[in-house]
């Protein structure tokens, strides 16, 4: 279940979030994602419930979750 693509300088991350059904819910995911230490960039979409996360390092799935909790939304697992 894990979409990792580890680029020069970077690691991209697809996780599946549960509950987002517009706009103002990828927004809230991605403001929490966002405060990570080292992302780089988010990308929330609602209509697949997948979130691609860009960082500096892979992330650990326990702060993801916890920010995704934080937003209102249910963390899955990896795309």
């Amino acid at each position: 279940m894990t979409a990792q693509t580890d680029t020069q300088g970077s690691v991209t991350a697809v996780y599946k979030v549960s509950g987002m059904s517009c706009g103002h819910c990828e927004g809230a995911v991605s403001g929490e994602i966002s405060q990570l230490p080292g992302v780089s960039s988010v990308k929330a979409v609602a209509t697949s419930g997948e979130v691609t996360v860009v960082s500096a390092t892979a992330l650990d799935e326990q702060a993801v979750r916890a920010a995704v909790d934080e937003a209102g939304f249910e963390l899955v697992g990896r795309a």
